[in-house]
């Protein structure tokens, strides 16, 4: 999947460039280190400018996911540490931690692979940034303020109650705690999946044409699972990102594999949501679209760790403090109760405030958030390929 034009090759990091000065004959000259081969013959097909093509890294990322996902599932049902997947079990923090937990891992362990194949550190994958720790820390409020501004106005609307708080004297501590722990791993998991491995390797590897190829395979696979709901949110966001992917195509635009791999990861991202319990379309269109916004946050700042905030700061208090589902999910141990009157459209029925018309311009004011904050700071931001350097 590497781009169509090889003459704008994507940047790298201003902290890991490298330069070999190259004369017009293709030779570095004298006293320089020699310009390195172009692979030739078979090695074309698997080894690119940058090394191992991004098509056969998300390829052999994704088998490995696979027989580890299948050896971890096999140990589970032999050990009975969770409950199977088609069972009633209410959603708990040992549960959502186990599960989480154990996502991360098997990610972690499939991504430092394929990056000793591709002879680079794993940090290099978006984790490396400036100022990671204040920007994590910033995610988490701005997306618990978010979340809050929108139950706010359901209840404003009237399509949320509140009623009397679940949680007295210690438990509220601890829940708060333990499903904290619990999303961060979804966080960090999740994030590491669409916004860490994934925007990487398509932004290094996409161009408009292949975008367009893999949004239509994603799109044709769900559509055949007769379990999937809220379809043409997916459907939505996969059509909005047609035009201007195209423009900044005709533009060649250095930043095009990058925004090409943000909408393919955001409608991937969608489609992940879609065999959850509860969802309507608007659930759907809004867990791509704030993957979306999660992608431009890694633009902005510089790395993952602010999307991961975010994600975790949102999902704990939908899940803990409100009480509300969660992408159709309602947890037990939350500290308020909630319950939602009125149609759907606004209230978001089962799918709970993620599933409500209001959480759009929801989604626009991160987003505004997050260029006022950050957009001014360019030279921070990190770009679409990756580095060159190896350890």
């Amino acid at each position: 999947m590497e781009p169509e034009n090889p003459t704008s090759p994507p940047e790298v990091p201003s902290n890991l460039q490298f330069t070999i000065p190259v004369s017009e004959s293709g030779l570095a000259p004298a006293g320089g280190p020699p310009a390195p081969p172009e692979p030739d013959g078979i090695r074309w097909v698997f080894i690119g400018p940058q090394g191992l093509r991004a098509g056969w890294s998300v390829a052999i990322f994704f088998a490995l996911l696979f027989c580890l996902s299948f050896v971890a599932n096999r140990a589970i049902r032999a050990t009975h540490l969770l409950p199977p997947p088609n069972s009633n079990a209410a959603l708990t923090p040992f549960r959502g931690s186990i599960s989480e937990g154990i996502s991360l891992i098997l990610i972690v362990i499939a991504a430092w692979i394929v990056s000793r194949l591709e002879r680079r550190r794993l940090a290099e994958y978006y984790l490396i940034g400036p100022r990671r720790v204040p920007r994590f820390f910033s995610g988490i409020v701005t997306g618990f303020l978010a979340l809050s501004v929108l139950v706010m106005a359901l209840m404003a609307g009237g399509w949320l109650h509140f009623g009397p708080r679940a949680l007295s004297g210690g438990q509220i501590a601890t829940y708060a705690a333990e499903w904290g722990v619990v999303f961060l791993l979804v966080g960090c998991a999740e994030e590491g999946l669409a916004r860490c491995f994934l925007l990487f390797e398509f932004a290094r590897g996409l161009n408009y044409w292949w975008s367009i190829g893999l949004v239509a395979v994603v799109c044709t696979l769900v559509s055949l699972n007769p379990k999937a709901s809220g379809l043409w949110g997916m459907y939505a966001l996969a059509l909005l990102g047609l035009v201007p992917c195209l423009l900044l195509q005709l533009k060649r635009a250095p930043s095009t594999g990058f925004w090409c791999a943000a909408w393919v990861t955001s409608v991937f991202f969608g489609a992940g949501h879609t065999a959850n319990p509860g969802e309507n379309w608007i659930g759907i269109f809004s867990a791509a679209g704030i993957g979306f916004v999660f992608c431009a946050s890694v633009k902005l700042t510089g790395s993952v760790w602010w999307a991961i905030g975010c994600h975790a700061g949102w999902d704990w208090g939908q899940t803990y403090f409100y009480g509300t589902p969660d992408s159709g999910l309602v947890a037990n141990g939350h500290l308020l109760t909630t319950s939602f009157s009125g149609p759907a459209l606004w209230s978001g029925g089962a799918d709970g405030p993620e599933g409500s018309l209001l959480v759009l311009p929801i989604m626009l004011l991160i987003l505004l958030v997050l260029v006022v904050q950050y957009g001014r700071r360019r030279d921070e931001a990190p770009n679409a390929a990756t580095s060159l350097a190896a350890e």
